[in-house]
């Protein structure tokens, strides 16, 4: 396929860790908006939130390989995990701008994230260089200020991170990881309480 017709969708988050809601809100955008490609960004881990149950930069990149494997329109980039801090939304966009610069490239955020989106760093400037999915479970209004952007809507997805971390801390498993990353992180022993818990 030549580039200037490919549309490229990027999609961010700790994925601490990558579940199945994850590689569904993708695979809806994939299918629905007819995205050739998903590009999965791990980020960096915020120092504030770092703590014994959380995986490693390491760990939840290796994650986001195995959630994503099963899917030809996916694959997973370390560029984040890897720039130096801060890490800003719009340097990662110049990135994929700069790496594609002939194709459609797409934004795949929560709505949580699109009604904060005006006090990020180069707000407009981020937007300008991409188009905007927002992932909502409701018919939430599209537009904020003077962004704009594409509404996905979906069937509500019952899985979140901070509850299979809790399931996964007192050694349960959860129905919600893909078996591969739910060997990983029993091989690894990932998200276990620390003796000081």
């Amino acid at each position: 396929m030549n580039e200037s017709q490919m549309k490229i969708c990027l999609f961010g988050g700790t994925f601490d860790p990558i579940h199945l809601g994850h590689t569904f809100i993708a695979h809806q955008a994939q299918s629905q908006l007819g995205i050739d490609k998903v590009i999965f960004l791990p980020c960096q881990q915020s120092p504030h939130k770092l703590d014994s149950k959380s995986a490693t930069a390491e760990d939840r990149f290796k994650m986001c390989q195995l959630a994503t494997s099963p899917f030809p329109w996916a694959e997973v980039s370390d560029y984040d995990l890897c720039s130096p801090p801060p890490s800003y939304s719009w340097r990662t966009a110049e990135h994929f701008k700069s790496l594609f610069p002939n194709a459609q490239l797409f934004w795949l955020m929560g709505s949580d994230q699109w009604r904060s989106i005006a006090r990020w760093e180069r707000a407009h400037h981020f937007a300008s260089l991409l188009k905007i999915i927002v992932y909502s479970r409701k018919s939430e209004a599209s537009f904020v200020q003077s962004f704009e952007s594409t509404l996905l809507n979906t069937l509500q997805h019952p899985a979140s991170a901070t509850a299979i971390r809790g399931q996964l801390v007192e050694g349960k498993n959860s129905p919600w990881l893909h078996p591969a990353v739910a060997s990983h992180i029993k091989k690894n022993c990932l998200y276990l309480k620390s003796p000081l818990d």
